[in-house]
């Protein structure tokens, strides 16, 4: 299921069978339609398109390559348009109106949601539109998909098509980098054929550490200059598509009666409205600007004290830098003294433990092989890198299962991320419940012929992050598949993610996995104390980083129509960003959550740092009860995790807090209220 081959013979015959389906569904006549020959009928109609399609997605995310891109964009226009006409069928919209106006008698609270939620996905894509207005929401959709993967295509190409190779007798010139990093250069240069070298690329295995670290301010410029290029250069030249993708999508939004792309895709959302949003970021931006002002001062005073030069301003390939020398000054601090504390399968196991102490689960590995399934006790993966695991209950019940896939290659995205469209839990036609399956896939720091896979303190919050999603998604127990799990609202969805990042911070967690890699010797006391002391070191700038974002993203798609896509993105940042003595260019055409997918996190990037809000207002029951706290864990489980999109999620919420989320929680972990250098 993991090739190019099965899938071009799969997704065809998927289709039909999908087709077959809602084809039955709309078959029946309108006076015996009931909930389950048509609700919950639909609810399972695509499920094999479904899976087919989540394959090839997932696969053109991890291993694209020719063939594949071939495969998946050959059947993208026909799989979207399949999608697409499901909500503006004439015949199924007017079976599910029909029940919907028949009122809820009879039905379940879940049902009931259900049959909300499938009426408003009709409504709210069209389904009442005129016939001319249907053709060309179905020609949007079908745009949109192909522009926005021709986006995904040229950010990953481009990424992909840059790197320095350093011959060995030159290394002086990687002065600064740490010993971890250099060997992930030479293995990184040997895989390309250079002996006795280093292979310098954009992946932020090696892009982040290399701002970080390295000594000479024109190399550092260089790679700066290359990634600040990505999206920006014939041939993965990204603007044109970003103003096409843009007006698609504002026009889409304007046939469903909406004045801008935000107003539709929030309205089923915590924010409700793109002016809820806005209003969100711009009362943040106001509280962190003074404290943002005050670290770029400071920092600009530190350049100056280094170099000498009294009109020093800061340069944006000497920011990450500045402030790793500035960390060490404050705090005495380097974050690589951390990396020796968390090779990976310490981490594993000890993010397995926590989850372990906090929900009763197990973790269980099997055998994996790359390609067609030839031994049935081995799970079929895409690369060898790829684990597989079972989560078990307490009473050995299978929770549900995942892939890993966690390191850097050329052909795999940047970033990280957890998907669940491959199998939601669900409740079966027999009622029996089937097991959802999940993928976890992130670029962390990989091993060396020297060393194990040694993780930055970041990576192993990126990695519980991602696990929390793991956790919304295995967990829900929801009886219908789009209701459950990850499966709601965008700007809720981080909340599962980022409260397990909390552990990370908490000693009593770290006890149970943070050992030196080699003496076994436990995180020293002091490195500890001095990491909680570093950790909000220039917070302000980092959270303007993020508002930045939110409010670029905001503003494109409220205000934006046919100006200078650069100039509109300066005058909306001009006071989120740092002045620094070289302008650089705008993120926007290599910045894949807004456009690598049809809507992604277009319009909702803000989602981060609301939930950010909900999670540092929750963490704080953990805080006072107890972070391993059983009955805690388990009301968080129960009334957030397994809930999935069965309710709205500020009740959700209040059933956990007991109270409407409060911002003052996030305000005291930034330290907001005294200096925040």
């Amino acid at each position: 299921m993991f090739t190019a081959k099965y899938l071009r013979i799969a997704i065809p015959e998927a289709t039909a069978l999908a087709q077959r389906n809602l084809d039955a569904i709309a078959a029946i006549p309108v006076a015996g339609c009931t909930f389950a020959n048509v609700v919950e009928a639909l609810e399972s109609a695509t499920e094999p398109l479904d899976y087919v399609w989540a394959c090839a997605s997932h696969l053109d995310a991890v291993v694209n390559g020719d063939e594949l891109r071939a495969v998946y964009n050959e059947y993208l226009p026909s799989v979207t348009q399949f999608y697409g006409n499901i909500v503006l069928n004439e015949e199924l919209w007017e079976r599910v109106h029909a029940i919907y106006s028949r009122g809820f008698d009879g039905l379940t609270p879940i049902q009931k949601r259900l049959l909300e939620e499938t009426h408003l996905d009709f409504l709210e894509n069209g389904a009442n539109l005129p016939a001319d207005k249907k053709a060309r929401l179905r020609e949007i959709k079908r745009e949109l998909a192909q522009k926005t993967q021709k986006y995904s295509e040229n950010v990953l190409d481009a990424t992909d098509a840059w790197e320095k190779i350093i011959p060995e007798e030159n290394k002086s010139i990687l002065e600064g980098l740490p010993p971890t990093i250099l060997e992930i250069l030479r293995a990184n240069a040997a895989q390309k054929g250079h002996a006795s070298a280093y292979r310098l690329t954009l992946h932020e295995a090696i892009y982040g550490p290399a701002m970080r670290y390295l000594e000479p301010d024109t190399l550092r410029r260089e790679l700066w200059s290359a990634y600040n290029d990505l999206g920006h250069r014939e041939p993965y030249e990204n603007g044109v598509l970003i103003g096409e993708i843009l007006a698609l999508r504002r026009e889409k939004a304007r046939l469903l009666g909406r004045e801008n792309f935000p107003d539709f895709v929030l309205s089923r959302r915590m924010a409700k409205t793109g002016a809820g949003a806005l209003n969100f970021t711009e009362d943040l931006h106001g509280r962190v600007l003074p404290h943002f002002r005050e670290e770029i001062t400071y920092l600009e005073a530190f350049k100056r004290e280094l170099t000498g030069n009294s009109s020093d301003r800061l340069e944006p390939w000497q920011l990450a830098y500045l402030s790793e020398k500035l960390c060490r000054k404050l705090y005495n601090f380097d974050r690589e003294e951390l990396r020796p504390y968390f090779p990976l399968d310490a981490v594993l196991s000890g993010l397995f433990g926590i989850l372990q102490r906090l929900y009763g689960i197990t973790f269980r590995a099997l055998p994996t092989a790359v390609g067609q399934r030839k031994d049935p006790k081995t799970i079929p993966v895409w690369h060898g890198d790829v684990r597989y695991y079972d989560v078990l209950e307490g009473d050995g019940k299978l929770l549900g299962s995942f892939y890993l896939d966690l390191f850097p290659r050329e052909g795999k995205r940047s970033g990280a991320w957890m998907e669940g469209v491959l199998r939601n839990g669900h409740r079966g036609k027999n009622g029996e419940w089937i097991t959802p399956i999940g993928f976890v896939a992130a670029n962390l720091t990989p091993a060396t012929e020297a060393d194990p896979s040694l993780l930055t303190h970041y990576e192993v919050e990126t990695l519980f992050h991602e696990f929390g999603h793991l956790m919304h998604h295995l967990m829900g127990r929801v009886d219908y598949g789009s209701l459950n799990g990850t499966n709601v609202a965008c700007d809720f969805v981080e909340l599962p993610s980022q409260i397990l990042e909390n552990w990370v911070w908490e000693r009593e967690a770290l006890d149970m996995f943070a050992r030196h890699h080699k003496s076994q010797k436990p995180l020293p006391g002091e490195l500890f104390e001095k990491m909680l002391a570093a950790r909000n070191h220039l917070i302000a700038t980092t959270i303007m980083r993020q508002l930045s974002f939110q409010k670029m993203d905001l503003d494109l798609h409220i205000s934006y129509v046919d100006d200078d896509l650069d100039v509109f993105i300066d005058k909306s940042i001009s006071s989120y960003v740092v002045p620094y003595a070289t302008k650089p260019l705008s993120l926007v055409r290599h910045f894949l959550h807004l456009f690598s997918s049809s809507t992604g996190y277009a319009a909702a990037y803000y989602s981060y740092k609301w939930s950010e809000v909900l999670d540092a207002d929750a963490f704080t029951r953990f805080q006072g009860e107890g972070i391993f706290n059983g009955v805690v864990a388990n009301e968080f489980r129960r009334t957030i995790l397994e809930r999935g999109n069965a309710e709205p999620p500020d009740v959700l919420y209040y059933k956990f807090m007991g109270r409407p989320p409060s911002l003052n929680a996030l305000l005291y972990r930034y330290g907001l209220d005294g200096k925040s250098c």
